[in-house]
């Protein structure tokens, strides 16, 4: 199968590249390579994906020629949509930058899908959308109208401008709602990136709400398989599916969203337990008050992914840890600093 990955060195787009390559796809993978954290890692993802089925094409989003030339010589049968600037924090002092790549750039890629027939469009969506929501575990089957970060409002937007075209044109489109990923090759703006790389270097760590939180901690490997077996099911109208009773996660439309969660949430104390344990050290802790735009707790019903996959994630806090600090300290060294 011919499929386009967008965002394929970013850390999702990376492993998803990856795995489709070693499965036998033709993958194209569109990035901008921009500098939200350091470069230098994008570029050591790409080599990992040196193969003669992958064609690399650096581009934005928001450059409407770029990605309709992209989309007319690949002619890919599946588009895989990760490219996205993230991140709930830096939103908040960067809000133009979020509606140009996650909202304009999402529209070019939704106009690009309609007028060449893609088959499946899956595109990324964020735990972030459940917002003030306190019902747990966070279910697709609950309303997600009151996000607290203009991340978190911009993939909503992605969701219903999905829904808007799965319904005007027939376009089958999935949204996952990734709960809190990590593993190796993350993203270095993430708290297990920045705990370790501080433990190591001897720097305090920075817990919000004094460390009063919960998250539902997803291992890369097991987003991966859920995605891969996702892509050639591409949603169906959903007969039962009713106006009167609209659940926001399914549709009259071949539209669909998932969870993608561990659905086991962790406190963040037992997280840096874990971590300490295995790098052999003991963390320093500094206690500071929420943060604008923070959850406290994440907690991933993956009812609906399990049904249809037939795959939960499954790799424990520790297994998952302990393989993130094996590539950290090989990739950057023991005392945490980059690899000259």
């Amino acid at each position: 199968m011919h499929i386009l990955v967008t965002g394929c060195a970013g850390f999702i787009g990376f492993h998803v590249s990856k795995r489709l390559l070693e499965d036998g796809h033709v993958v194209a993978g569109f990035d901008n390579l921009n500098d939200y954290y350091e470069v230098s890692l994008k570029r050591d993802r790409l080599k990992q994906l040196d193969h003669p089925n992958f064609l690399f094409v650096q581009g934005s989003l928001e450059d409407q020629g770029a990605l309709k030339r992209l989309f007319e010589q690949f002619r890919p049968q599946t588009v895989v949509h990760f490219a996205a600037q993230a991140g709930v924090r830096h939103s908040l002092d960067h809000p133009h930058t979020y509606i140009q790549s996650n909202v304009v750039g999402f529209l070019n890629v939704l106009e690009n899908c309609r007028h060449l027939g893609i088959r499946h469009l899956i595109y990324a969506s964020t735990s972030s959308v459940y917002g003030l929501n306190k019902t747990m575990p966070f279910s697709t089957e609950q309303p997600v109208d009151h996000p607290i970060s203009l991340y978190a409002a911009t993939k909503k937007s992605n969701e219903l401008m999905a829904h808007a075209y799965s319904h005007l044109f027939g376009l089958p489109t999935t949204g996952l709602r990734f709960f809190t990923v990590y593993g190796p090759w993350g993203r270095p703006d993430m708290a297990l990136f920045r705990f370790t790389q501080a433990i190591l270097e001897g720097k305090p760590i920075q817990l919000f709400n004094y460390g009063r939180m919960k998250r539902d901690f997803t291992y890369i490997d097991d987003i991966v398989e859920s995605i891969v077996r996702l892509i050639p099911l591409p949603p169906k109208p959903d007969s039962n599916w009713s106006g009167e009773l609209p659940i926001p996660g399914a549709s009259s439309a071949p539209y669909k969203i998932y969870n993608i969660g561990n659905h086991n949430p962790v406190p963040l104390m037992d997280f840096i337990m874990a971590l300490e344990e295995k790098l052999g050290l003991t963390a320093s802790i500094e206690l500071l008050p929420l943060q604008p735009g923070d959850v406290t707790e994440t907690y991933a019903d993956v009812t609906d992914l399990f049904k249809v996959t037939g795959f939960k994630p499954r790799t424990s806090i520790r297994e998952g840890i302990g393989r993130f600090v094996d590539w950290y300290t090989d990739y950057y060294g023991k005392d945490g600093g980059p690899k000259k």
